[in-house]
């Protein structure tokens, strides 16, 4: 009986020899190194002609690459995260750029060092902005604003992220206004601040609370009111605790908040309550919360142009800050010392718990050390 298919090999055959049946029902032996060499050959013919004429990449959807892009660009813990991709290929620089994918991009994704700062930065920020990306508004409005002294198109930016209801650009328009950012001492609109600083303090922005309160114990554009002071002042010190506690990354020893000495400086304010941190008007010895790319864009901008930003102008003393003065006696001084200024009473707040409460003296010492006063030194408290 004729097997079909295969044949196993006979006695006759070489052992390396198979037979083969024909469609007409012959038979032929090939060799099966012979037969090796010839499926080689097909497979390196069939490889080439997939690599030069079918591009897997080139068959994916748009629509798919933008949704990998946008998580990307959403997800990017640095801006070479992004960067990288985008000089990969043209067709991922092309969909990189895409609007979608810029309106999603991170914080993260524009921390841009001072140092690396150019003009193809400058543009990729500004295709953020017109992307409608709010956390893109508010970081190339803080450097066009105090970096780049552009005062007009910064604030502008600004208000585009505050509109968005972006709380750091709320509070960042609400201290210039406190200030007089950008003009003169006449420009100061303390009301219009208060305003800002009360929408910022709604979306829970700590500084904001921090500084809303500070200006209702003060009446300080706004009718004074205490108690209310003293409630929103609570809520930023819990709301500033509570941020550290839920961070697993902090390290918080519930002891050192717990255990609250009192500072000794008898100009400085504080609750008469049962030592607890949340009642004072610094808060809880927490870490300090990671400054945002643009205030640490300025820091580095201004440290990389010697420490000051213009002739007789001061930075706010605060490390995380960055902001500078847009003209002389801007920012208010530590009443008690005189030594350090601030452009407001969060970044005062934050300053103090970190080093300055280390250093503070009196006036009294700080005149008989130098041998001389300075009365604008304690002017504005």
């Amino acid at each position: 009986m004729r097997r079909r298919g295969f044949c196993y090999p006979t006695g006759d055959d070489h052992i390396d020899n198979r037979s083969v049946k024909r469609r007409n029902g012959g038979y032929f032996t090939t060799s099966t190194a012979a037969g090796e060499q010839m499926l080689s050959r097909k497979r390196q013919k069939l490889s080439h002609e997939i690599a030069g004429e079918t591009d897997l990449f080139d068959s994916l959807p748009d629509d798919l690459i933008l949704s990998i892009l946008c998580k990307l660009s959403s997800s990017a813990s640095c801006p070479s995260d992004f960067s990288n991709v985008l000089i990969t290929c043209k067709r991922l620089n092309g969909l990189g750029l895409h609007s979608l994918v810029l309106s999603k991009a991170s914080q993260k994704t524009f921390a841009i060092k001072a140092k690396n700062w150019s003009d193809s930065a400058h543009r990729f920020l500004k295709l953020c902005t017109d992307a409608g990306n709010v956390e893109a508004c508010y970081t190339l409005g803080m450097i066009r604003f105090y970096c780049l002294q552009n005062r007009g198109s910064g604030a502008s930016l600004m208000a585009k992220a505050a509109i968005s209801s972006h709380a750091p650009a709320l509070y960042s328009l609400a201290v210039i206004q406190f200030n007089g950012s950008g003009g003169s001492k006449n420009d100061k609109d303390l009301r219009a601040g208060v305003a800002l600083c009360a929408r910022a303090a709604f979306l829970g922005h700590i500084d904001a609370l921090r500084e809303l309160g500070h200006c209702l114990q003060d009446g300080y554009g706004v009718r004074q009111n205490v108690p209310e002071g003293r409630r929103f002042l609570v809520q930023a010190n819990a709301r500033e605790l509570a941020a550290v506690l839920i961070n697993p990354k902090s390290g918080l020893n519930t002891r050192a908040f717990l255990n609250w000495n009192p500072p000794a400086h008898p100009n400085h304010r504080h609750a008469n309550g049962p030592g607890c941190p949340l009642l004072s008007d610094f808060g809880c010895n927490v870490p300090a919360p990671e400054a945002h790319p643009a205030s640490q864009f300025m820091v580095e901008w201004f440290a990389s142009r010697g420490g000051t930003p213009g002739s007789g102008l001061r930075l706010c003393s605060h490390v995380g800050c960055g902001r500078p003065e847009t003209r002389k006696h801007e920012f208010r001084r530590c009443s008690v010392c005189g030594g350090v200024n601030y452009c407001s009473r969060a970044c005062q707040a934050l300053d103090w718990k970190m080093r300055h409460k280390e250093e503070c003296s009196p006036v009294e010492r700080w005149v008989d050390e130098d041998g001389e006063g300075n009365q604008n030194a304690v002017a504005d408290s």
